[in-house]
């Protein structure tokens, strides 16, 4: 087993690549950068080429990655400048949406964004996606296909794989869904 996780770093894949994760019954919860799931039932799992494949073909794209909120502790005067985010060409930022368990605002905020990002049209094939080995997008894609929506594509490398093959990034501010 040593030998065959020295034999994994050496190839440049994290040592996790060999732990086998069950889908759990329900929503993941803390922590939720962890070894994730090689599946998720309902959900048709890609990697880097089949993601920027649906991409060229008009898929919508869903970055579900957290935003830091501004700390309460700051002192007065302190100027705060939310992080910017890289993510995959005019895919829809909705951050948050990904946690195991959403306040009703914040899954309001997620279907709205999923009616924007998919013409409201649940057929639409949908991408979801957060950095690798992040809960927050399995949970996010988990919650779309519960709703309905029947071209679910859940791209688990996210960025990180997205970036690695070379394909193109942009700096994207989160969606602002119509008041």
């Amino acid at each position: 087993m040593i030998r065959a996780l020295a034999l994994l770093l050496l190839a440049g894949l994290p040592a996790s690549a060999t732990a086998q994760v069950p889908e759990p019954d329900g929503y993941r919860m803390e922590p939720y950068r962890a070894p994730v799931p090689e599946t998720l039932r309902g959900a048709t799992v890609i990697g880097p080429d089949e993601a920027h494949a649906l991409w060229r073909e008009g898929a919508a794209f869903i970055d579900v990655l957290p935003q830091a909120p501004r700390p309460a502790n700051l002192p007065e005067g302190t100027i705060w400048r939310d992080k910017p985010r890289d993510t995959i060409p005019d895919a829809l930022w909705l951050p948050n949406v990904g946690y195991g368990a959403l306040a009703d605002v914040t899954e309001a905020y997620f279907r709205a964004g999923l009616d924007a990002a998919t013409g409201g049209d649940p057929a639409h094939p949908v991408v979801i996606f957060c950095l690798a080995e992040c809960w927050m997008s399995w949970n996010a894609a988990r919650r779309a296909v519960e709703w309905g929506y029947g071209a679910v594509h859940w791209f688990p490398q996210g960025t990180d794989g997205w970036d690695a093959h070379g394909y193109p990034m942009e700096v994207v501010a989160p969606y602002s869904a119509p008041d």
